[in-house]
């Protein structure tokens, strides 16, 4: 399974609590950290959903 990397670029502060919800479940939490994930269509999906919080790191 390939991996990805994704980076928490924005802060959840203000956000609907279904975004932080997602934020939360991918890993992050704070701007600048990062997480290492498997590259499936769930995860796909979510990073989808917060694509303005967050960024995929090559």
């Amino acid at each position: 399974m390939s991996k990805i990397t994704v980076k928490q670029i924005k802060s959840i502060i203000g956000q609907p609590e279904s975004q932080v919800k997602i934020v939360k479940s991918l890993g992050l939490g704070r701007i600048g950290k990062t997480k290492e994930l498997g590259d499936t269509a769930s995860v796909r999906g979510m990073i989808a959903k917060v694509s303005h919080l967050v960024e995929i790191v090559k």
